[in-house]
C-alpha cells in the first residue's frame, strides 16, 4: 500500500520538540521557539503543493521462530522471508528481542518506509538558511508521515485499534497499542536490515534508494516495523557478545566481518 501525503495533512503530526532540538533551540525561551515555529510554518505553507511525502507499507502473516520472525512472501520461491533480530545480553537487562512480541504460531507484522520528494533536499542549495530549514522540516515530515500512516494502520488497515482516539501529544508519547521500531534505533540498530525490508517493500516505489551501508536516500526517510502486541515496548539492545554476532551473521546469511561493520557500536 502506498499513501501520498500533502504537506498540510502532515503538519498537525509534526513533533516540534525534535525540530527545536535539531536547531539547538530546545533550551531557549518559549517566545524564541514560537518565533522559529512560525517561520517554519510559513516555509511549510510555501512548500505546499510543490512537494509531497510518501508512505509505503505491507501487513504480512508471520510467526516467530526463536529470535527470528518468519513472514510470508509470494515473490520468493520458498514462500517466506526470515527477519533476524538481536537479543539483549547485558547483565541486568530483560533479555528482550523484537521477535518476543510476535506469536510463534500465527500473527501479523507490518513493514514500512516513509520519505519525502527528493527536491526538498536538492532544490535549496543556493540558500544556506533555507537549505537547513527545509532539510530539518523534511526530516520532520518523514517522521510525521510514519506517525500518520501508523495511526491509519492501527485504526483501519490492520484495524486492531478501531476505537483509538488519541491527542497529538498522546501520539507523540506513543500511548497507542503496539510499537513502531525504526531501523537504526536502539532496538533495531543494524542499518543493513534495510536490505531485508527492501526485499519485501521495494523502496524505489516511493523514490528511496539504498547506499552500500544501508542508509536511505533521501536522507529524510524512515523505515521499520509495526508490531501490534499490547505488551510490546521499546528497548535498547546494548552490547552484544561475539557469540550472538556470529549467530546473527549466520541467520542473515552474511559473513561475520560484514555484520561486524554494521554493529560496531553494539560490540
Amino acid at each position: 500500500m502506498i499513501i501520498d501525503y500533502d504537506i498540510r495533512q502532515l503538519t498537525p503530526y509534526i513533533n516540534w520538540d525534535y525540530f527545536f532540538y535539531a536547531w539547538g533551540m530546545h533550551n531557549k525561551p518559549i517566545d524564541e521557539r514560537q518565533k522559529l515555529q512560525e517561520e517554519a510554518m510559513s516555509v511549510l505553507s510555501d512548500l505546499e503543493g510543490r512537494y509531497k511525502a510518501h508512505a509505503l507499507f505491507l501487513l504480512i502473516d508471520a510467526h516467530s521462530e526463536g529470535d527470528d520472525v518468519v513472514v510470508e512472501c509470494g515473490t520468493k520461491e520458498s514462500g517466506f522471508v526470515r527477519l533476524p533480530f538481536l537479543r539483549q545480553q547485558q547483565p541486568g537487562s530483560d533479555c528482550m528481542c523484537l521477535a518476543d512480541f510476535v506469536h510463534p504460531e500465527h500473527d501479523r507484522i507490518g513493514v514500512f518506509a516513509t520519505t519525502v520528494d527528493m527536491g526538498l533536499e536538492k532544490d535549496f542549495d543556493n540558500d544556506t538558511y533555507m537549505k537547513m530549514m527545509v532539510q530539518l522540516l523534511a526530516d520532520r515530515l518523514a517522521e510525521a508521515a510514519a506517525e500518520c500512516m501508523h495511526e491509519a494502520v492501527r485504526k483501519t488497515y490492520w484495524g486492531y485499534a478501531p476505537d483509538e482516539h488519541l491527542t497529538m501529544q498522546q501520539l507523540h508519547s506513543e500511548q497507542f497499542q503496539g510499537i513502531r521500531p525504526a531501523v537504526g534505533y536502539p532496538s533495531l540498530p543494524d542499518t543493513s536490515f534495510n536490505f531485508v525490508l527492501n526485499e519485501l517493500l521495494d523502496f524505489h516505489q516511493i523514490g528511496i534508494r539504498l547506499t552500500e551501508s544501508g542508509a536511505m536516500k533521501p536522507h529524510a526517510s524512515v523505515s521499520g516495523l509495526m508490531i501490534a502486541h499490547p505488551e510490546a515496548r521499546y528497548f535498547s539492545l546494548g552490547t552484544i557478545g561475539e557469540d550472538q554476532l556470529q549467530d546473527y551473521a549466520r541467520r542473515r546469511g552474511l559473513p561475520v566481518e560484514v555484520m561486524r561493520k554494521f554493529l560496531t557500536s553494539n560490540l
